[in-house]
């Protein structure tokens, strides 16, 4: 799942280099530390956090098919 992550928020910024995910597992959830350069920051939560919660909900939705859950946290 962190590959999959890196690989959609790299695609998104102007500076891929600067993609920091940390991975936080816990018993039932796995929690996703996001950090991108500051001038990165507005491509990844979109307009009115729209993109932010696109790929949130992709990532739920993975995770829940199988039997987990995530949590993406977008960290400045």
């Amino acid at each position: 799942m962190k590959t999959f992550i890196e690989t959609i928020i790299k695609a998104l910024v102007d500076s891929p280099e600067s993609v920091n995910l940390n991975e936080i597992v816990g018993e039932r959830t796995t929690v996703y530390e996001l950090r991108v350069a500051q001038s990165d920051l507005g491509k990844v939560i979109g307009k009115r956090g729209q993109t932010a919660r696109s790929i949130r909900t992709l990532i739920s939705a993975i995770a829940a098919k199988h039997g987990k859950r995530v949590v993406l946290e977008i960290l400045e």
